[in-house]
């Protein structure tokens, strides 16, 4: 039996879970995104007092790598090598936008989400990246990536090679933008949760595909720049 805590924190929202064998049995989740630090921390300890669970039972820790916010992400990933570190389990990376396509997957599959001819579309989450530009990558209704992932600026033209061929269906927290300028997609309501790291976690940690717990890094995708401030200095 393999018990995975999961964290997402590469946007807005903080989440917190607990699998079981690829089975999400626990969640958390909050939208306040200036209290990931505080509240990841907080998440992980109500999940195992609530399942009655010891952090030495868990078999590893799994993290969303991203792309996403510099902040967030440095959060969720510090936290997760710590835990790892401390009690000596190994850390699983799962790529941001590949948990999404697993979420809304689940979703498609338990009915939550209608879309017809769901095995002919193309499913594009995107994480947002402030003014028109987000994190995206295409993927398969069986959630095999089709492209790299990429910073897109979002306009009339964006991807229409995919949509010239077939139904797009976009969501994650950066698809409200789009909208009006890509009215001919569909539109699902899916945002990052580490409810779509549990199966695929577990798949990885099956695998043997973890992480160096010392020299892991989030795939920011971009670099993170500071702009030097134009006020002068007394």
């Amino acid at each position: 039996m393999s018990l995975i805590l999961c964290i997402e924190t590469g946007t807005d929202i903080c989440s917190v879970g607990l699998s079981r064998d690829g089975e999400l049995i626990s969640l958390r989740e909050s939208d306040e995104g200036r209290d990931h630090a505080r509240n990841v921390a907080l998440f992980v300890d109500e999940l195992l007092r609530e399942n009655d669970i010891a952090a030495e039972e868990l078999s590893a820790v799994a993290v969303g790598m991203g792309p996403g916010s510099y902040t967030g992400l440095r959060i969720g990933v510090s936290f997760a090598k710590g835990l790892c570190y401390g009690l000596q389990i190994p850390l699983v990376a799962v790529g941001s936008l590949d948990s999404m396509v697993q979420v809304a997957r689940e979703d498609h599959e338990a009915g939550i989400i209608d879309v017809d001819n769901w095995n002919d579309v193309v499913l594009c989450p995107m994480v947002d990246a402030r003014r028109m530009e987000v994190y995206t990558q295409m993927f398969d209704a069986q959630g095999l990536p089709l492209n790299e992932v990429k910073a897109e600026i979002v306009t009339e033209e964006s991807f229409k090679e995919w949509r010239n061929e077939r139904q797009l269906v976009i969501f994650g927290n950066g698809a409200a933008k789009c909208r009006e300028v890509l009215n001919d997609a569909i539109y699902i309501n899916v945002t990052p949760s580490a409810r779509g790291l549990a199966a695929l976690a577990h798949q990885r940690l099956e695998a043997g595909q973890t992480e160096d717990i010392a020299y892991f890094e989030p795939f920011y995708l971009k670099d993170f720049i500071i702009i030097p401030s134009k006020k002068k200095l007394l």
